[in-house]
């Protein structure tokens, strides 16, 4: 029964009925505790009684609660009244979207709406909450035109799914009298019409089916007609799977080309063509507002109407131009004068990496004007330059390898690190020049006085050397006796302090420090392990930026006291880790100018099978964010080990091949990683870095999940397990060296267990494999950077100095077929090689031999006849959408505009 005003709910007084929302009734209702009038919807007694029912309620509740937006409708309470329980939210005065649209809505009052939306949406997405019932009713203009999302009754929490890929969970049949026009009843939760395709399969639908939904309702905006229609239900369905609706594009210019695009790719049948990320959207969406306004002002100024062939001419030219392209122009045009901002005015741009590999490492110039980041494009990893007044980036030839780039203070030179040195090279190309030795370099900084600090390894101090090249000398101590490291510098205008992180496997001795280069005063400033870089923002104020929980903070910064001051704030959430643990995503430059990244290489991967030719044999694991170690297959080849990325921390899982059962394996907290089967299988062996210590632990555990995990060795930084030899008495692992670079261990599984070297040297050796043998291990292939680029080699065991190296253009992760007489590895083009090996005494080596190419491959797995290959690959294949670094000019602008929306 309806209540009636005057009723009482707690502290709240029902004043009138609003009428019907989503599963309850809706009434607008009084705080007597706040005065304030709220909305209040509540389940009526005998729908609480439908278990089903409730808990969907609840859901929305629960969801709802956990969003802070100014798109979001905001939620206040929860409570239950004679067995019916309710929910609080704000009070809003307006209309649906579905009442304004009569008709095809004026285009700019779209991107207004649609802008607004795409961010509330993303704010939910960033807390991995999907709606999945989006449509014009769920979504409320209020009376002064802000946009607000209502419903999230049908909102999922993510979680693992357990509907294997290719599965439906689609009811075969339903009752007609029981199904509306547009809804279904059961597992397949959504709106007819808006549906994602994956949603009316009744598949697993993740925030990609958001982004469908947003699509169909940005159709019907700009046409005024449904994008997905039928005369039933089942018709609609069936062109949601099998047909595109008509195209956008008006013949008199109201359209824009490039407001269809987006509505094309957000309609995408396949989730992996779609946006990947509701915040991409709502940048490509907000660089077309820029367009348009720019579209607005150019008919302005020639004085012509809105329908002329000159202004249609005018908006096709500025559509055709790729969004970043524009983005890059207008940072040109409109804001750079000589390197100073003359308008506090914000931009925000992404620049898509130039191949199929993410931009990693990468740092913007003192001024803004350039950005420099290491990746690859169908070869090694390079420093590729792009200025920002260019269409593109260009590789710096001599600098294959290369890692941790950056730039000299005039902008003129760029450091670098590459096979165990220190180097610089022109920005604008030419040989690079060697400075001194830094074996496992982990950033730099360079001041005007020709100083640059650097740190030569993640157990190294700070050092210092001339940039005309030098001994280094340090700057900062390490502690004696303690596992420690100082890594990324970075100068403070004075050129004389600078920040840098130490780690440690004490926590109260790790985070970001302020030190000075004559090594007095370090003083400890936050406890986060990241980089931190300081910066003058738009309003002419200091501040530090770092990472904390995936999430770039910012907090004012005295330089004359080298301390902070005022209160931090967010600056962009989902900033992951580049390359190395604690060297985050972003790059400031001195003033204004932001870079930063959401998304790694891990991000929406699967594991398929492939032939030798590459042909794809079937998938399997079902899509997430698998780490780059592995995956690991056991002896019997029945079961997969893979690592399973969740933020900063990794968990090892196993996937059963014959079941198709996905379950964890780990569940200590921090980096678990690189698991290895023990030769008869019932076993794994990984590496555990938990997450408030600097090095890692060697750990082996039963096969079947049962038991806890038994720590064989304590190891130091970056141990991490890479085989087990085929008599199951030895064990290989890396780990960093104090003086040298990543270094090969041997630790026996009997008698004392103490580790044994094998090779030390100033190079990277890592990625070894013992060759199989019914005996003690007699070889082993292993990767090394020693002659200046990363090949694989076989050598002895023990190491005597007889070896082969069996690559010839560069490789690495080699791996044995299970009877020796097979190796293979990965060229830096992403090529599956095969070499054909005999060994006794000596190796005879053949020529290696290309298997196949796939450009996003990552790592990968051999069975056992070597007919087969497990390989971590990108969902979408060649269309796979990599991370794009996005710009942000005047950062602190930008972000006072998004608070004020």
């Amino acid at each position: 029964m309806p209540l009636g005003p005057g009723t009482r709910l707690g502290p709240y007084e029902i004043v009138s009925a609003l009428g019907a929302g989503g599963m309850g009734e809706v009434y607008r209702a009084r705080d007597t505790r706040l005065g304030r009038d709220v909305a209040l919807k509540i389940l009526p007694g005998s729908f609480a009684a439908d278990p089903q029912r409730l808990a969907r309620f609840e859901q929305e509740a629960r969801a709802a609660a956990a969003l802070n937006h100014p798109s979001l409708l905001a939620v206040y309470d929860i409570g239950s009244h004679d067995n019916s329980p309710y929910i609080v939210s704000e009070l809003l005065e307006g209309s649906t979207l579905r009442d304004r649209i009569t008709g095809p809505l004026p285009i700019r009052k779209v991107l207004d709406y649609v802008v607004q939306l795409a961010h509330g949406l993303a704010a939910a997405h960033e807390r991995t909450i999907v709606h999945r019932d989006l449509k014009p009713e769920n979504i409320f203009i209020t009376s002064d035109g802000r946009v607000k999302i209502l419903d999230f009754g049908l909102a999922k929490l993510i979680q693992p799914d357990v509907v294997a890929a290719g599965m439906s969970i689609m009811p075969t049949g339903f009752e007609a009298a029981r199904v509306s026009p547009d809804t279904l009843p059961g597992v397949v939760l959504g709106t007819v019409g808006y549906m994602a395709p994956e949603q009316v399969r009744g598949q697993a639908a993740d925030h990609r089916a958001d982004i469908f939904a947003f699509g169909a309702i940005l159709y019907e905006m700009v046409t005024g007609l449904r994008a997905f229609r039928g005369d039933t239900t089942a018709d609609a369905m069936s062109a949601i799977l099998a047909k595109d609706p008509p195209d956008i594009t008006s013949s008199d210019g109201r359209v824009p080309p490039g407001l269809a695009r987006i509505v094309d790719r957000c309609l995408e049948k396949s989730a992996a063509a779609r946006f990947q990320s509701t915040r991409d959207l709502a940048f490509a969406l907000e660089a077309l507002t820029s367009l348009s306004e720019l579209r607005a002002a150019q008919a302005v100024q020639a004085d012509t109407g809105p329908g002329t062939s000159e202004q249609r001419r005018l908006w096709a030219a500025w559509s055709v131009a790729a969004l970043a392209v524009v983005a890059a122009a207008v940072f040109a045009g409109l804001w750079m004068r000589a390197g100073t901002p003359v308008s506090e005015r914000s931009l925000r741009f992404q620049i898509p990496p130039p191949g199929p590999a993410t931009a990693e490492l990468f740092t913007l110039s003192p001024d803004g004007r350039a950005i420099a980041f290491v990746t690859s494009k169908g070869g090694p990893d390079q420093i590729w330059v792009r200025s920002l007044e260019a269409l593109e980036a260009r590789p710096l030839p001599g600098t294959d390898g290369a890692s941790y780039p950056f730039w000299s203070p005039d902008g003129m030179y760029l450091g670098f690190f590459a096979q165990g040195k220190l180097k610089k090279i022109a920005a604008g190309g030419g040989p690079p020049q060697t400075l001194c030795d830094s074996p496992s370099g982990r950033g730099g900084t360079w001041n005007r006085n020709g100083i640059i600090l650097f740190s030569a390894g993640p157990t190294s101090a700070i050092l210092r050397v001339s940039d005309a090249g030098g001994m280094p000398t340090p700057v900062t101590q390490l502690t004696p006796g303690e596992l420690d490291g100082h890594r990324f510098p970075r100068f403070l205008p004075d050129g004389v302090h600078f920040l840098y992180n130490a780690g440690s496997n004490k926590a109260e001795s790790a985070g970001v420090y302020v030190g000075a280069l004559d090594g007095s005063g370090s003083a400890r400033l936050l406890p986060d392990q990241t980089n931190a870089a300081y910066t003058i923002g738009d309003d002419g104020l200091g501040y530090v930026l770092f990472r904390r929980d995936e999430t770039l903070m910012a907090q004012r910064f005295e330089t004359g006291t080298r301390s902070f001051a005022g209160d931090i704030f967010p600056v962009a959430e989902h900033v992951p880790f580049t390359v190395n643990t604690g060297n985050a995503a972003f790059s400031v430059s001195d003033r204004g100018v932001l870079a930063y990244r959401t998304g790694d290489i891990t991000t929406n991967r699967e594991l398929v099978w492939v032939d030798r030719s590459g042909k794809r044999l079937g998938t399997a694991t079902k899509p997430g964010s698998y780490d780059g170690v592995g995956p690991a297959l056991s002896p019997d080849g029945r079961t997969i080990a893979f690592g399973v990325r969740g933020g900063s921390t990794s968990d090892i899982w196993l996937q059963d091949v014959n079941r198709d059962v996905m379950t964890r394996f780990t569940f200590r907290p921090g980096a678990n990683r690189n698991p290895v089967w023990s030769p008869d299988g019932t076993r794994l062996l990984f590496a555990i870095q938990p997450v408030s210590a600097y090095s890692a632990g060697l750990y082996v555990k039963p096969a079947s999940g049962g038991g806890t995990e038994q720590l064989l060795l304590q190891g130091g930084v970056n141990a991490f397990s890479l085989d087990w030899s085929n008599d199951g008495r030895w064990i290989v692992y890396q780990q960093q060296g104090q003086t040298t670079g990543l270094d090969l261990w041997l630790l026996p599984l009997e008698g004392e267990r103490k580790p044994a070297s094998y090779l030390q040297t100033p190079f990277e050796e890592s990625d070894a494999r013992f060759a199989p043998s019914p005996g003690p291990p007699r070889w082993m292939a292993y990767q090394s950077n020693e002659s200046g680029q990363t090949q694989v080699y076989v050598q002895s065991i023990p190491a005597t100095g007889a070896k082969y190296q069996l690559s010839t253009t560069g490789g690495e992760q080699p791996t044995w077929r299970s009877d020796g007489k097979e190796l293979f590895y990965i060229t830096p083009d992403r090529k599956l090689m095969a070499v054909s090996i005999a060994l006794d005494q000596s190796a005879e080596v053949s020529t290696p031999r290309e298997l196949f190419a796939n450009a996003g491959m990552s790592t990968y797995a051999v069975a056992r006849d070597g007919q087969r290959f497990l390989v971590n690959v990108p969902v979408g294949g060649d269309n796979a959408v990599v991370p794009p670094i996005t710009m942000v000019v005047n950062w602190i602008s930008a972000l006072k505009l998004r608070a004020s929306r």
